[in-house]
């Protein structure tokens, strides 16, 4: 499953060129491993380009960001990085803005929101890879028997997580605080609260008084009256809460495409719906991103910019998307799979990335502030927590790391 690097990626006395890309796998298994799209992308564009050979090396997501720091401070960077986040290597001046290397059509074609979050100071150098967004599934079985329908409302969320608690469900409510994501589910709450986690000008905003009262509800009307399940928030995660509700032990939770197969596989009936607000639907969902960056070290601008025109083709990138349950990032891929019926059901997905909110990933801060909310929000909504407290303490340490970042 994972390449051997080889070569330096300089050009040999024939004038050809090596390009080497370090990618995630979106695999899991041998079976579906990323290997095998790069493998016959690669296979694809070398054939209509001579000249450039692509040595791609495919790690798990457990490592590959870390492989690609090592390479880096090393003094060996990769031609390209597809990884989870850019924003330090554009900090400190490594990468190609995406405008040096992609053409004005394939950038152009980027989902706007995508494109924004891949800016730095109004520059774009994260290229958006993959993207997917979140909704609420709920177990049909267990809703149908209950006589409940789908949550509009918070207030209608807990009630309908009352009722399956009362039918015996394990978990009503599965609410994944624990180390893997807590900052995913985190954020979704903040969201449908009516905030998030930085204010209009990009600045945090963790303690504001709109996500200390969603913090506060979920600690009193759903973890405080034993609505999320035998396990604490805080020691749940996601992947946990994801097998439990394949199992068909959980009534409700926030679920990103992946889910629908692992349900099915295991023959859940589910339902999928926005994610509810505090007194209707959510004014945004989550949508995350992955990204591709471009490292100026080898000095292959325009072998890179010619191979990754092609990456973002929307052949190329219906074929990942579909591959992975994942969502296009370009608007042409994004209109293609909208039309089709055999992406269905993917649609709904689909109808929130317009109107979703990412991570403040242009920000160098966030890797540190979002580690620190996986290890601490859990806490907040624990019998003897304060999510006024967490949040104020969260907020004090992202404006500290945000200082020293110079952002």
């Amino acid at each position: 499953m994972t390449a051997t690097l080889a070569g330096c990626g300089s050009s040999g006395g024939s004038g050809d060129v090596t390009l080497r890309l370090v990618a995630a796998d979106y695999g899991d298994s041998k079976a579906n491993s990323s290997q095998k799209y790069w493998d016959k992308l690669v296979k694809g564009y070398e054939a209509d380009h001579p000249g450039t050979k692509v040595e791609v090396s495919v790690y798990p997501w457990t490592e590959v960001d870390r492989k690609v720091k090592e390479m880096v401070e090393q003094g060996d960077a990769p031609d390209m990085a597809q990884i989870g986040a850019y924003a330090d290597y554009a900090a400190k001046g490594q990468l190609y803005k995406a405008e040096e290397v992609l053409s004005i059509p394939v950038q152009a074609d980027f989902v706007a929101q995508l494109t924004d979050a891949g800016k730095m100071n109004r520059v774009q150098y994260g290229m958006p890879f993959a993207a997917s967004t979140r909704l609420l599934f709920y177990n049909k079985k267990l809703f149908s028997a209950a006589g409940l329908s789908a949550p509009t409302t918070w207030s209608e969320l807990a009630a309908d997580a009352q009722a399956l608690k009362a039918r015996g469900v394990k978990i009503p409510y599965a609410l994944p605080l624990g180390p893997e994501e807590a900052q995913a589910e985190t954020m979704q709450w903040l969201l449908s609260g009516g905030d998030g986690y930085t204010d209009d000008v990009g600045t945090y905003s963790l303690d504001s008084a709109q996500n200390v009262a969603t913090l506060t509800w979920l600690k009193d009307d759903l973890v405080g009256k034993g609505l999320t399940g035998p396990v604490a928030p805080a020691k749940l995660n996601r992947a946990d809460a994801f097998a439990a509700f394949a199992r068909g032990e959980v009534g409700m939770l926030n679920g990103h495409p992946t889910l629908m197969k692992m349900a099915a596989d295991k023959g859940v009936k589910f339902g999928m719906v926005p994610m509810p607000g505090a007194s209707g639907r959510s004014r945004a969902t989550m949508g995350v991103a992955d990204w591709m960056m471009a490292f100026k070290k080898n000095g292959h601008r325009d072998q890179i910019g010619t191979f990754l025109d092609y990456v973002y083709s929307e052949k190329n990138v219906l074929a990942f998307s579909r591959e992975y349950d994942l969502l296009p990032v370009t608007a042409s891929a994004s209109e293609t799979m909208a039309q089709g019926k055999n992406d269905a059901d993917l649609a709904p997905f689909l109808d929130e990335l317009p109107s979703s909110q990412l991570y403040p990933v242009g920000k160098t801060s966030w890797a540190a502030v979002s580690a620190d909310i996986k290890k601490r929000i859990g806490k907040a909504v624990s019998p003897d927590g304060s999510p006024s407290g967490t949040l104020g303490s969260l907020q004090q340490t992202a404006t500290m790391t945000d200082t020293a970042a110079g952002e």
